[in-house]
């Protein structure tokens, strides 16, 4: 491991190969914990390759709990973490939303690393699951439209790293790869990061991974989702191709409204924020659901425009049926909880 610190402090990016063989090196308890840390300060401040990326995110994968799903159209939209915005849950508010509008929602999620609430501590404190099975996975998928993914769960090697990334207690590689590791096979995805400079690099990793077509953005005040506050970033992935461009909420029909307008609290207020939401509460944050879950349905191809996925989100919460989802995954958790006592 020391050896590939000190070839990236030199400056170097590693090859394909060298990076799958230091990814490999950290799941090994022979290694201390403290050369994982350099090399992951190292690679943060050299800048991490597209190369970089697809090894670790591959490495990951092959090491994760195997989900097989019975759709071959499954979806998942997961910010990467790491702007320092403390924003309320927005992709797991989003998520119940684009279930609602007819996707098959595989949510990939986490504690908080680097952020106050994580969507796992979100959902816990809903009452929903964090240990579902591989097959529950697949029933809630068939019954729901929506299954979440607790990334320790379903990557249990992962255990040690993720101590590591908290004592350092700032972004580092795996901030930008969690929502690329999601152990389902993906057909479409909506990533967002907070560095735009590694949104095409994001794209081209996601075509590498098998995705027909997905969108990576940077929002507005270097978000990990779109904005109501200004321009956001977007590349638009098709089939291979890479397509760069702008969006404005304003562009589709949401108003303008600052970061702090959307800032969340604890997983008890983030919980009430969701919830309110999904009831259709007017507010900045219902906004910024329907902002990204437009972009979400348009990124899955489900429509032909940001502006009519907006007015699909919208409708699925109008509907009553985003609402309804969340109820009958909360439903689902309990009375599996249930017959687990009973057993």
């Amino acid at each position: 491991m020391r050896r590939f610190t000190e070839s990236v402090r030199a400056g170097n990016s590693l090859t394909y190969h060298e990076m799958r063989e230091a990814t490999n090196a950290m799941f090994s308890e022979q290694i201390a914990g403290v050369d994982i840390a350099n090399f992951l300060t190292a690679l943060s401040i050299k800048g991490e390759t597209t190369e970089e990326i697809a090894a670790l995110v591959e490495v990951l994968r092959e090491n994760a709990t195997q989900i097989p799903v019975s759709s071959s159209i499954v979806f998942d939209n997961c910010g990467t973490g790491g702007d320092g915005s403390q924003s309320f849950n927005i992709s797991t508010t989003c998520s119940f939303v684009l279930a609602g509008a007819g996707l098959k929602v595989a949510k990939h999620g986490n504690r908080s690393i680097s952020s106050r609430t994580g969507s796992a501590d979100v959902l816990e404190e809903l009452g929903i699951a964090l240990d579902f099975q591989p097959h529950e996975v697949d029933e809630l998928l068939k019954s729901t439209n929506i299954a979440f993914l607790f990334a320790p769960h379903v990557h249990p090697k992962m255990k040690r790293i993720q101590v590591i990334r908290k004592s350092l207690g700032k972004p580092t590689i795996f901030n930008m790869i969690g929502p690329l590791t999601n152990p389902v096979s993906l057909s479409s995805q909506l990533v967002g990061v907070y560095r735009q400079d590694k949104l095409m690099d994001l794209a081209d990793v996601l075509h590498r991974l098998g995705r027909k077509r997905a969108i990576v953005l940077t929002g507005a005040g270097g978000m990990d989702e779109a904005s109501l506050a200004g321009d956001n970033h977007l590349v638009l992935m098709d089939d291979g191709d890479c397509i760069p461009f702008t969006l404005n909420a304003q562009e589709v029909g949401l108003s303008y409204a600052p970061l702090e307008a959307i800032r969340g609290g604890d997983a008890k207020d983030n919980a009430a924020i969701l919830k309110s939401v999904l009831r259709g509460v007017p507010s900045p944050y219902l906004d910024t659901v329907l902002l990204n879950a437009g972009i979400g349905l348009f990124a899955a191809g489900v429509t032909s425009t940001i502006n009519e996925g907006v007015h699909q989100a919208r409708k699925s919460i109008q509907s009553g049926r985003a609402l309804s989802i969340m109820k009958s995954v909360i439903a689902y958790s309990q009375n599996r909880k249930q017959l687990e006592m009973n057993a």
